[in-house]
């Protein structure tokens, strides 16, 4: 996938919270409202099978790893954003062959922090915890929206305690 050099989302973990100032990047999404919270598996399942095959007949390329971006916090339903920074902002909605359909949005550009989670997907939950108050209490104010970027492929054979996922949220400026 091609890379743009210096970009914020194609680096090295982030071992400790970082505070940046980063323009808005195009994305390419599946857009989920008052989705289920317990069908959110099968959501990134279908939502990743039909986003890149999309993106191959638009002739657009992936330039990060894939991501979720949530526009308010989850209750029993979660409204989100599943996929990919792209090189070229969508001109138009694409339909995809399952019904999905793929539409041009953008990853905020603004003040944000970020904090990379190595560990299994179970453990996000606090890891977000954790990072949201070490931000709160650093005296930060948080916006919507977060989003997290997939950066290991969890088909990948890899151990679970590997598996890296970059915590991103808006700052209010």
């Amino acid at each position: 996938m091609p890379q743009q050099e210096n970009f914020y989302l194609n680096t090295t973990p982030i071992p400790a919270t970082e505070v940046l100032k980063v323009a808005a990047t195009p994305t390419a999404v599946i857009l989920f409202e008052d989705f289920p919270l317990t069908d959110m598996p099968q959501a990134f399942d279908t939502s990743f099978a039909a986003l890149f095959p999309v993106l191959v007949q638009a002739g657009i390329n992936p330039i990060a790893a894939p991501f979720a971006l949530h526009h308010r916090l989850p209750t029993d339903t979660v409204t989100f954003e599943l996929g990919i920074a792209v090189d070229a902002p969508l001109t138009q909605e694409i339909t995809a062959d399952n019904g999905l359909v793929v539409k041009p949005s953008e990853l905020p550009g603004g003040d944000i922090a970020r904090l990379s989670y190595l560990g299994e997907y179970a453990g996000l939950g606090p890891a977000w915890s954790r990072f949201l108050q070490g931000l709160i209490d650093a005296g930060k104010q948080l916006a919507f929206p977060f989003w997290e970027v997939y950066v290991s492929d969890p088909s990948q054979a890899v151990d679970p305690a590997t598996m890296r996922t970059d915590m991103y949220t808006l700052l209010e400026s």
